[in-house]
């Protein structure tokens, strides 16, 4: 494990190539379209060059054993060439909850750990029956395709419910999780004007039962558009609903269709909406992210199938929450045949090994988490290596943020060395991953493995020329079919076509701030509106996080660049927030080490003019740091919208430091 990466940390065996489904859907491809694939790198570059036969195949599931159940129609696109704008399969007619609910056997579709407090399960006959229940009661109540029902639940068997009952009509399905407070739930879900509310009656989190129908009510009166809240019974036994406008126990709201046991799936076409996603919403009411239905099956059928690997019979877990864009993705795994291990709560919860413990007993195959819960897991020493078995898992996911190179060496000494690990990016806007794993390559230290198949990823700088081995902006030269549709309640586009297109006319321009390696493989540096610009240099804030994230006595940390000097700020300077473990003290001495270890690491121009102890870090309900909100703060600017904020009493801790106008 050297910084020069002479030598990948993991390669996969012969075996395991020659098994992988990516390895039988690349010579399928060969054989049916007359090409020559030899390796990976073959297979993405046609998967580029000849789009429409790539999203063929994957529709078609050539020997992956997983392709869509739906009317493909003769078109595959339109207009193929538009950003935005190019229409995929436009004669096609499917469902996406059809999809997920292809079989009803006895095997297990969900299991379910709320902490250590609640275990159930549920199999897939048993989840098609559920569905089934509540596809009944939502059209008894009226709700008809193009309608929105929306959810404010944990992680937990009857949000899947609700959502594929939801789909099953034609419904928008758009969720939040219970953490977010009023105003949070309302910026969102008043825009979209939900019909039908289903909601939790609590949740529990590090121990701890924390009750939500206080709040429930408050929420439902600032929704005009909600004819019917129902309620979930989790963490408590006696419900009293009398403040709670139209209010119904989700037994009784289902009550009188148990007889119901099929499901006639309403057949729309490849664009109709599926989801509305929502923006962190920290600089403003958040934007919601319309996203179709053919475009999300068909890109997580392949994310899934090609890229992680997943067979009929894994078993998939994604540590999320139901605010946040894996929890999307994790659902999709049914389509590939896989059990959802679903979880709610604190990642530590059982002295720090719970999600670990569900590993072991429940035979996870693909363990799903963020950088930041295995940067926390190092820190505190944790060795699953030695306390648990983990023969099951063959993947290891991590996002949310860019995962270190030290994370890479702790996962692989401490927790299984013979595994694929997968650092994935991608985000809300498209409901999916540009860059993620793949099964049949190299895993080399610190990178992403590869960019996505049929994904014209590229990296580029200000002028719009591609780089390699160079920090500039990740964009996407191509079309690809899970693009959003649009933005709820931008009728003539002009805020979604300002949010990605701007920047370079006819290619998406994520915000990403990253480099492809030499290896083809990919390190993103961070956020490009958190990139910092001392003296005109783009450094970005990822370089600085590894290198003070390596000292023993710092937690976490968070960078930016402060407008300096004030009185005509015509640069930046850095400036660094850090947080120490419980009971210590920056002092000068730490205060050069922390400097002097960015110097030798990186250059002088990323080393901080200023370095200050903070006790808390402010982050998103997704668990990423918000540098943008901090920035705000300390140049004395409103930050918009605090209620889409995890710890929004973190943001004290950056206001009117007098250390800051020295």
């Amino acid at each position: 494990m050297t910084d020069n990466n002479l030598v990948p940390l993991w390669t996969p065996s012969a075996d395991r190539i020659a098994a992988a489904n990516v390895t039988a859907f690349r010579l399928a491809a060969e054989k049916r379209w007359g090409v020559s694939l030899p390796d990976y790198d073959a297979l993405y570059d046609w998967s580029i060059a000849a789009p429409e036969q790539f999203w063929v195949s994957v529709w078609e599931g050539d020997k992956t054993g997983a392709g869509v159940i739906g009317e493909r129609g003769e078109r595959v696109s339109v207009d193929g060439e538009r950003m935005p704008g190019a229409k995929w399969f436009p004669d096609a007619r499917l469902n996406f909850a059809k999809n997920l609910l292809r079989s009803r056997d006895a095997k297990d579709a969900l299991v379910f750990w709320g902490e250590d407090h609640v275990l159930n399960r549920m199999t897939h006959g048993e989840l098609y029956r559920a569905v089934a229940h509540f596809v009944a009661a939502l059209r008894e109540m009226g709700v008809q395709k193009g309608d929105r029902v929306a959810a404010y639940m944990p992680n937990m068997p009857e949000t899947v419910i609700a959502m594929l009952a939801a789909a099953s009509i034609g419904a928008v399905f758009t969720s939040a999780s219970p953490d977010f407070g009023v105003q949070g739930v309302v910026d969102r879900f008043g825009q979209t004007a939900p019909k039908v509310l289903v909601a939790c009656d609590g949740y529990f989190y590090g121990g701890k039962t924390i009750d939500v129908l206080g709040k429930l009510g408050d929420i439902v009166r600032q929704l005009p558009s909600v004819k019917h809240v129902v309620v979930v019974p989790y963490v408590h036994a006696e419900h009293d609903l009398k403040d709670i406008p139209h209010a119904h126990m989700w037994a009784e709201f289902i009550a009188p269709f148990h007889f119901v046991d099929d499901i006639a799936f309403e057949q729309l076409p490849f664009d109709h909406p599926l989801y509305i996603m929502y923006s962190s919403g920290t600089t403003g009411v958040p934007k919601c992210i319309v996203h179709c239905a053919g475009g999300t099956l068909l890109q997580h059928l392949k994310e899934h199938r090609l890229h992680a690997d997943v067979k009929p019979g894994d078993r998939l877990f994604y540590f999320t929450t139901c605010g946040w864009m894996m929890w999307n993705w994790l659902v999709s795994g049914l389509a590939a045949g896989a059990s959802l291990l679903l979880y709610d709560g604190s990642p530590f919860a059982s002295d720090n090994q719970i999600l670990f413990d569900y590993a072991d007993a429940e035979h996870m195959t693909h363990f799903g988490t963020s950088a930041k819960f295995i940067d926390a897991a190092a820190k505190f020493g944790m060795k699953p290596r030695e306390t648990h078995s983990l023969a099951t898992v063959r993947a290891m996911m991590s996002t949310g943020s860019p995962l270190m190179p030290e994370g890479f060496d702790y996962v692989y000494r401490d927790i299984k060395a013979d595994l694929q690990l997968s650092s994935i990016s991608g985000g809300t806007d498209i409901i999916s991953c540009f860059v993620l794993g793949s099964p049949v390559l190299p895993v080399w230290r610190g990178e992403i493995q590869c960019r996505g198949l049929g994904m014209a990823v590229d990296v580029w700088d200000d002028a719009g020329r591609p780089l390699r081995g160079e920090k500039g902006e990740l964009v996407c030269t191509k079309p690809f079919p899970v693009m959003p549709i649009g933005f709820w309640g931008d009728d003539d586009g002009a805020k979604y076509h300002a949010a990605y297109f701007d920047r370079f006319p006819n290619v998406w321009c994520h915000g990403d701030f990253c480099e492809i390696t030499g290896h083809g493989g990919l390190v993103i540096h961070g956020r490009s509106d958190a990139t910092l610009n001392p003296g005109g240099v783009r450094i970005g804030t990822a370089e600085i996080y590894r290198q003070v994230e390596r000292l023993p006595e710092v937690v976490e940390s968070l960078v930016i660049g402060q407008d300096w000097p004030p009185q005509n700020p015509n640069d930046v300077r850095v400036v660094l927030f850090v947080r120490l473990r419980e009971g210590l003290t920056l002092d000068d001495a730490l205060v050069a080490r922390i400097r002097q270890t960015i110097r030798d690491n990186t250059t002088p121009r990323h080393v901080p003019a200023k370095v200050l102890q903070v006790a808390d870090i402010p982050r998103t309900k997704s668990g990423k740091i918000v540098e943008l909100a901090v920035r705000n703060v300390v140049h004395g600017r409103a930050v918009k919208n605090q209620e889409a904020l995890a710890n929004p009493e973190a943001l004290a801790f950056f206001r009117d430091r007098s250390e800051l106008a020295e």
